[in-house]
């Protein structure tokens, strides 16, 4: 258990993985015991299609993380809930990634959409939503480097499937 006092010192863990690109699109990413991740560009895009792009992965771990983070705050709340769906898009300014100077190479906007499954108050949920928006890393990330981040938190008693 980490005490308030151990809180006023940084606590800094790291992480690390290897990646291995064979001079096209796609990149395989070990993660060690995590397994292996594959990123890719479309056949489109002169990828060969076996896996998401660099930017829908960095979509994809801002949902994860906000899933890791939303059930953390709703552990230390006492919130109970069964799951959250996410739904997302951004979009991107093509030019950047081409060379244009002054264009921003990475996301434009970011739309979020969360349905959390729960019968907790919608004043709770906004409680959560706000700590784990607040502790989010991924989020922050996104939101300081001046990406429009778009991010709706829906309320459902039970999962429709």
């Amino acid at each position: 258990m980490i005490s308030a006092e151990d809180l006023e010192q940084p606590i800094i863990r790291g992480k690390t993985l290897s990646a291995r690109n064979e001079g096209d699109m796609m990149t395989v990413i070990d993660a060690g015991e995590y397994g292996l991740l594959v990123t890719d560009e479309p056949v489109a895009h002169g990828g060969t299609g076996r896996g998401p792009s660099p930017l829908q992965t960095v979509l994809g771990a801002l949902c994860g993380c906000e899933s890791v983070t939303f059930n953390r705050t709703a552990t230390d709340f006492e919130f109970d809930y069964d799951g959250i769906d996410f739904e997302a898009a951004f979009t991107i300014d093509v030019r950047g990634r081409l060379g244009v100077r002054g264009v921003r190479q990475h996301f434009q906007t970011i739309r979020l959409q969360a349905t959390v499954y729960t019968s907790e108050s919608q004043d709770r949920l906004r409680q959560v939503v706000a700590e784990t928006e607040a502790r989010c890393p991924v989020f922050n990330l996104i939101q300081d480097a001046g990406v429009k981040l778009e991010v709706l938190w829906l309320q459902k008693p039970h999962r429709d499937d």
